[in-house]
């Protein structure tokens, strides 16, 4: 029998160059499920985000997909898709300030890279462009589906209140009085709330069940066809959970990153639910770690976390998902080395002789797609990958050089997390807007592990 390295070569198919126009067609038998996942191995590399950009833009064009869901916040993603979709109130472009009201300048915390990069801008002015042709039914939208802005969406919420039921308005903004001291520092109320200081469960809880109760006397007072509503909705859930994610912090880092994830794809078949027509599919951009089946990694096995990636196999049904993941060996990540510090372009270390990356790497093939799926290659494959321990490196918005295999690498079997994997062997740090990091109170235990 061929070893896993022969079998590993026989099974890839050599991709073009990103910017060849045929480089998102060998993508095209990944399409036409209900949610296609597209991960990335670190939060600062060029070629993931442009990867992922000509994908989606091809599941777009050519394939019908009418949602963008990123790992990012949902009021700093509103402003983009008010852009994109041409929605009134406030909008912003990547690198832009939003027009309105009130200024708001998105994706400005730490770490400001992640989004606002030359890359991502180049796909959302793309797709504000695509939906100038297109029925105001079937713009793309781009959506938020982390939970960190529980601030802002306290804001929201009370906003959206005093327009539509301004006494509902009033006592949303008593009950969130609770939680207003630590608006700006939530990692604080996880703290005081550890220490039996405060607990501001039950005020959250019934601002949303109210918002849920009085939806249809709410909706009747949005002129724009409930969307206002959904949005108003979706920060009020986002703060319930994050109220509980920031308890959860001080307890249990695993039960945290579940909650996280929870939030990511509940917020998910939210925006699934409201879209007005059962075509709608969505792209969803997050790290390998989040997209990644979480059963089939050490988080699932020795940690017992789920992810967002598990979530959809199991409650849309696999045959409903795909779940691509990206790679590289060797190159430059823009990255910092602890929370809050200024983005460097760094150095990535050669990946490990046990890894999945070095198994690529050893291909001796510059970028290619591994198709993972049952029936696209040798059944010997799958039985050697199964026989094969090896790790898989995870870099988020921290790299630690000097500690990588303890902070960067997690047993993964990699057939069984991803339905295809892209690897390229050199890559490029990401082109950030910016370098030097805004202060910001949110902890660095915030994306464990390392700002995933």
């Amino acid at each position: 029998m061929a070893d896993l390295q022969e079998l590993f070569n026989a099974a890839i198919e050599p991709l073009p160059p990103i910017d060849d126009e045929n480089f998102a067609p060998h993508l095209d038998s990944f399409a036409g499920r209900q949610v296609v996942l597209l991960g990335d191995g670190t939060h600062g590399t060029s070629e993931f985000y442009r990867a992922r950009a000509e994908i989606t833009k091809r599941l777009i064009k050519v394939h019908g997909y009418t949602i963008v869901a990123v790992e990012a916040d949902w009021p700093d993603a509103e402003a983009i898709d008010r852009h994109v979709r041409m929605r009134p109130g406030p909008k912003a472009s990547i690198g832009g300030v939003a027009c309105g009201q009130e200024k708001h300048e998105p994706f400005k915390r730490f770490p400001t890279w992640m989004w606002r990069n030359r890359e991502m801008q180049e796909l959302v002015e793309w797709m504000r462009e695509w939906n100038k042709d297109q029925p105001e039914e079937c713009r793309v939208g781009f959506y938020g589906l982390d939970l960190y802005s529980m601030g802002a969406s306290m804001k929201a919420v009370i906003d959206y209140l005093d327009r539509v039921h301004p006494a509902a308005g009033k006592e949303a903004r008593e009950l969130y009085g609770c939680l207003d001291p630590w608006a700006d520092d939530p990692v604080a109320y996880g703290l005081a709330s550890m220490q039996g200081m405060r607990d501001c469960e039950a005020q959250v809880i019934q601002i949303l069940r109210d918002f849920l109760n009085n939806r249809l006397e709410y909706m009747k007072s949005d002129s724009l066809d409930g969307e206002e509503f959904q949005s108003g909705k979706q920060n009020a859930f986002l703060v319930r959970d994050a109220e509980q994610y920031y308890k959860a912090m001080y307890w249990s880092s695993t039960s945290s990153w579940s909650l996280r994830d929870t939030h990511m794809f509940e917020t998910l078949a939210r925006i699934l639910q409201a879209c007005p027509s059962p075509l709608h599919k969505a792209v969803v951009w997050a790290h390998n770690s989040h997209v990644g089946d979480a059963r089939y990694t050490s988080m699932g096995f020795h940690c017992s976390e789920i992810n967002i990636g598990q979530l959809c196999r199991q409650r849309l049904g696999p045959e409903n998902v795909s779940i691509i993941g990206c790679g590289t060996h060797t190159g430059t990540v823009a990255a910092a080395r602890e929370w809050d510090e200024d983005m460097e372009i760094m150095n990535v270390r050669p990946s490990r002789d046990d890894s999945w990356e070095r198994m690529a790497h050893d291909t001796g093939v510059e970028r290619f797609l591994l198709d993972l799926r049952r029936g696209h290659h040798d059944p010997g494959l799958r039985a050697a990958f199964s026989e094969e321990n090896r790790l898989q490196r995870f870099i988020g918005v921290i790299y630690k050089p000097k500690t990588e295999k303890s902070s960067h690498y997690s047993q993964a079997f990699l057939h069984k997390q991803f339905d295809g994997f892209i690897f390229f062997d050199h890559t490029e740090a990401v082109k950030s807007l910016e370098k030097i990091q805004p202060a910001t109170a949110l902890g660095r235990g915030e994306t464990y592990p390392f700002g995933l």
